[in-house]
């Protein structure tokens, strides 16, 4: 076959193929290529493999890398299991009793603590066009705003538990959290990927100013809580195990009543508005003044509200 009836039955570019013969090639697959008319791509006649050729320590190594909860979320549970069963049948049985006895010895559990992992019910299509080099129109919520995006998905990053976008709008990488996508439409038209685009690089630098303190493309808003000490463990879960762990650096030690002072950036007034009503009595907003100013706003609008329900019930 040409790398062209191979990237059109694949649903991938041109590209893609030749990045990938490359791959397999250095991997010692013999794969026979000719060039100009009549020409094509081809294994060498004959060739099989079996995975005898890994050692106890490799073999045991494949077993541990497989996800399941993550594989599952992204639709590819039951791809996970079939691969995995189809790895042990061809080992030798040497291998694959240690191989399957490390399934009974490690578990990782990618969430972090008091923290579910958030609802991501557009994960699997977000996936298919990342794979398919396909346009993606979403409709992603920003605060108490939803906005409208035509973007290249570039990469998807697991990070504590949360699933992250990298994509490609208007000719800049952004990063999205994909439980904010609201919705999904794939569309017709492919993009070709940046050849220098590296997935890995580009988080461990986005991780690393997010650390400092901002990602480089807003500014961060610094929001000062007293956390009660019951209100610590929700704290965390709303803004992750990294900021709460920033947060408490940046703070100050518990006072002799058990409450304690923490500094965290929770990207925009919006969101620290709702974060600061979910911790509720659990916490006290110490600065910036305009949010406690809208607090206290939303406060008066609940208390006339629910105020005048309780003096006129019944009874």
């Amino acid at each position: 076959m040409t790398a062209a009836e191979l990237a059109s039955a694949l649903e991938v570019s041109p590209r893609t193929i030749y990045r990938d013969l490359e791959a397999l090639s250095a991997a010692g697959v013999p794969i026979w290529a000719e060039r100009g008319p009549g020409g094509g791509i081809q294994l060498v006649e004959g060739y099989r493999t079996r995975l005898t050729g890994l050692t106890a320590d490799e073999a045991e190594a494949v077993l541990l890398v497989g996800l399941s909860g993550p594989a599952a979320e992204l639709g590819l549970g039951t791809v996970l299991a079939a691969a995995e069963l189809k790895v042990l049948a061809a080992l030798p049985p040497e291998l694959r009793g240690r191989a399957a006895r490390v399934r009974a010895r490690f578990h990782l559990d990618a969430p972090g603590w008091f923290r579910p992992g958030s609802a991501v019910p557009h994960l699997a299509a977000v996936a298919d066009a990342t794979w398919a080099d396909r346009s993606l129109r979403i409709r992603y919520r920003r605060g108490e705003v939803t906005v409208e995006r035509t973007i290249e998905p570039l990469g998807i990053v697991l990070k504590a538990g949360i699933w992250y976008l990298v994509a490609r709008r208007d000719g800049l990488l952004r990063t999205y959290r994909v439980s904010r996508i609201e919705a999904v439409e794939p569309l017709d038209e492919r993009f070709e990927r940046p050849s220098d685009f590296d997935l890995a690089a580009y988080w461990a630098e986005t991780a690393a100013a997010l650390e400092g303190g901002g990602d480089g493309s807003r500014p961060p808003y610094w929001v000062t809580l007293r956390l009660a000490p019951e209100g610590v463990a929700d704290f965390v879960s709303l803004v992750g195990d990294e900021a709460a762990a920033r947060a408490f650096a940046r703070g100050a030690p518990r006072d002799p009543s058990g409450w304690r002072t923490v500094t965290v950036d929770l990207e925009h007034a919006g969101w620290a508005h709702e974060v600061c009503l979910r911790l509720a009595e659990r916490a006290d907003v110490v600065a910036p003044a305009e949010l406690r100013a809208r607090l206290a706003a939303t406060a008066r609008v609940l208390l006339e509200r629910y105020g005048e329900t309780e003096a006129g019930s019944p009874g």
